[in-house]
């Protein structure tokens, strides 16, 4: 039988990951191809319905990374990003859906190496807890 490759979907800062994650590609850097990158403007703008729909979609693992603290380009956007994380958390507790399964970093865009150091962790850790079933089986208990 293969070895479980994980479904991994990162939601990145146009400005910092997406350029950092660009760094590591050209530094050749290696990291596992298991990440399906969405490159928005901002993480501020990430909403509790992508993340969903990223797991709906059948994604084992999400990422959200985006500018250090005081380093966005929109002023505040990660500062709304970081608290919508939080409340994301305790809603995905409430749900009964697994938090392991959602990581969040700061990677700005000189830190190529620290981007390829961090999707190599997440993807193993998602290989640890194995395919995402049980969000197939909660997301499906309504649909008859």
């Amino acid at each position: 039988m293969a070895e479980f490759e994980p479904k991994i979907v990162a939601f990145v800062c146009n400005w910092c990951t997406y350029a950092g994650a660009d760094l590591t590609g050209t530094s050749r850097i290696k990291y596992p191809s298991n990440v399906r990158m969405i490159r928005l403007p901002c993480t501020g703008r990430i909403d509790f319905m992508l993340l969903l729909k990223a797991f709906d979609q059948g994604a084992d693992g999400v990422i959200i990374s985006g500018c250090h603290p005081n380093d966005c380009h929109y002023t505040a956007g990660n500062f709304h990003a970081r608290r919508r994380w939080i409340i994301f958390r305790s809603f995905m507790d409430y749900l009964g859906l697994d938090t392991q399964r959602v990581h969040f970093a700061w990677v700005s865009a000189a830190e190529g190496a620290r981007w390829a150091e961090f999707v190599n962790s997440v993807t193993q850790d998602i290989k640890k807890l194995g395919p995402y079933e049980p969000y197939q089986k909660l997301a499906g208990a309504g649909v008859e």
